[in-house]
């Protein structure tokens, strides 16, 4: 079967039923990732140290793959490609209540890239290595350095659009099993 065929068996295959404990669960998370990334030290412990193990492994692997300037892309592709490979995974087994949290995982990390980002002049933010800073760089070469707070504006607002829209297809998802 071609995979055109498969993806149109997956899309005909029905989600399996949210349970309203899932629906909370998944809501509390959103809730929580929210506030930690908002507040304090901005960072959400557990989540975030992943995500900063998948920027870091993305600089040298999107590097090697798509050449040394490429690398600089690295980072953020990493630890944006996690969760959608979470998010496809759970996709293809119809599996509601863990795709809505995986496109949570997403939204958060455009949370932590807006801030990156943000920092992009001002250079405050820590470094792991004390390396470069990825955002100055990328936004230097785009001709945006003076906008780095309207970008970071887009890409937060982009990630609050991608919360709220995952608990609202959930709540739907969970509307339809009842």
């Amino acid at each position: 079967m071609s995979l055109g065929g498969r993806l149109q068996d997956i899309a005909g295959t029905p989600w399996r039923p949210v349970s309203g404990a899932a629906l909370g669960g998944v809501a509390v998370f959103a809730l929580l990732c929210a506030w930690m990334a908002h507040t304090g030290e901005r960072w959400v412990h557990l989540l975030d140290g992943a995500n900063l193990l998948f920027h870091e492994a993305g600089h040298p692997f999107f590097g090697l793959l798509f050449g040394a300037d490429f690398t600089v892309y690295g980072g953020t592709l990493g630890q944006l490609v996690f969760p959608v490979v979470a998010a496809v995974s759970f996709w293809l087994r119809r599996e509601a209540a863990s795709f809505a949290v995986a496109l949570v995982w997403f939204s958060e990390n455009l949370w932590n890239i807006a801030r990156y980002a943000a920092d992009a002049r001002a250079q405050a933010l820590p470094l792991v290595g004390g390396g470069e800073h990825d955002w100055t760089e990328i936004l230097s070469r785009w001709g945006l350095l003076e906008h780095d707070g309207g970008v970071a504006a887009v890409i937060r607002f982009a990630g609050w659009l991608g919360v709220i829209a995952s608990l609202t297809w959930l709540v739907h998802r969970w509307q339809d099993a009842r």
